[in-house]
């Protein structure tokens, strides 16, 4: 029988409010903008804006050029890494992240293998390589090169080929604030001028979908076979997948195995957790689940405050956790996603407890309903949406309305 975990137990609001504080929510830190983008390990950047609002929830001092500055000197990119979604990281973790993920990109392209017959995919990477490194290619450009090679196969499974086989970086103007570009791409290497680390072998495996519900709801599974071999990490715990465990638990810990896993779109991440064991301390949750934390890591008193702060979609805090409990209260789940459509959320107290946007003229606040605060907490949402504005739209004119009560998904 399976020894259950021994531990504290961290309630909820424990858990809540250790996750905001290493997430830079709690207060607004004072670290660089570089500084925050590696400790966050990345930011969710399906759209362009996403990084720059999930920075001005986070930082003291915050003004988007510097983001938007890092990128165009080449210190920050855009890449396909964690859930096979886009990301904003540091170079150096653009190069090391990637070949982490890699065995999730190599289960995406299986889905693709019909449109594939014929096509030798070492040679297409050897031949995407060259194309994008001699010019930043479009995927559609990307697409059309390697058709001329390979006639017979499905377009679109050519180009996926070797957006999975590559680490391909969004190049500028893409990402820059207030400027607009299509998407055109080039590797990683060529990009930022060194070469990736190599992928780790026989360390984790892909989820099954590569995907997680964004909808403050568990993942579907999120287990796979969590006792995965690690064994390209040394027993000293210094390889890439167990550094990565680390840097996770420093930015969303405390946290089981599947919530990483989660988080990173992998599996079979159990052995680099038990390699870790001796030096990380171990708690419970209340559901009984183990959870895993760094000995010197922040964990605020459940009763510290926690100011109004509005995040963007897809906002790693949402995601980040096979079970979001900690941030989103069994009521509200699913109220932050519709469809394919993620709405961009405010949090009260800690919790999930409205979403927002932007029209022509007004910031629209909608929460889930009345202020538990009463017109205290209304004040402090209405501080923080000023804030937001002055930081991110500075000498532009919006009123703050709130708006009608979001209803309840299915009703």
């Amino acid at each position: 029988m399976k020894n259950q975990p021994s531990g504290p137990v961290l309630g909820t609001r424990a858990l809540n409010r250790a996750t905001l504080d290493r997430q830079l929510l709690l207060r607004r830190s004072s670290r660089s903008t570089k500084e925050a983008v590696a400790h966050l390990v990345g930011l969710q950047a399906q759209n362009v804006k996403p990084p720059y609002y999930a920075l001005a929830a986070r930082l003291d001092g915050f003004a988007p050029e510097q983001l938007s500055g890092l990128m165009a000197d080449r210190e920050v990119v855009r890449i396909v890494t964690l859930r096979s979604t886009i990301h904003t990281h540091t170079a150096a973790d653009a190069l090391t992240l990637r070949p982490l993920v890699q065995p999730a990109r190599t289960r995406e392209l299986a889905a693709f293998r019909k449109g594939l017959a014929g096509v030798d995919l070492d040679r297409l990477a050897a031949l995407a390589r060259d194309l994008v490194e001699a010019e930043p290619r479009t995927m559609a450009g990307l697409r059309e090169a390697l058709r001329a090679e390979w006639p017979d196969a499905d377009p679109q499974s050519l180009a996926v080929a070797a957006r999975c086989t590559l680490p391909l970086v969004q190049v500028t103007p893409r990402g820059l604030w207030g400027r607009s570009g299509q998407v055109a791409l080039t590797t990683a290497e060529h990009w930022l001028g060194r070469r990736a680390e190599p992928a780790p072998a026989a360390e984790a495996t892909d989820a099954a979908d590569g995907t997680d519900a964004a909808d403050g709801t568990d993942a579907a599974d999120g287990t796979g076979a969590a006792d995965g071999t690690g064994a390209a990490d040394a027993a000293d715990g210094t390889g890439p997948t167990d550094a990565a465990v680390l840097r996770y638990l420093a930015a969303f810990g405390p946290a089981s195995v599947r919530d990483m896993q989660t988080w990173a779109g992998l599996t079979r991440l159990g052995a680099a957790f038990e390699r870790l064991r001796p030096r990380l301390l171990t708690f419970r949750a209340e559901t009984g689940t183990e959870l895993f934390d760094l000995p010197d890591a922040p964990r605020a008193d459940p009763a510290t405050p926690a100011p109004p702060r509005f995040l963007p979609e897809f906002d790693n805090l949402l995601l980040s956790h096979a079970d979001r409990t900690r941030v989103v209260r069994p009521e509200h789940r699913g109220r932050a996603w519709r469809g394919n459509q993620a709405y961009r959320t405010l949090l009260v107290d800690g919790f999930l407890a409205g979403v927002w946007k932007l029209t022509e003229d007004a910031l629209v606040v909608e929460t889930f309903g009345p202020p538990r605060g009463g017109a205290a907490e209304r004040a402090a949402i209405l501080a923080e949406g000023e804030r937001m504005l002055a930081t991110l739209h500075p000498g532009e004119r919006y009123d703050v309305r709130f708006g009608t009560v979001v209803a309840q998904a299915g009703r």
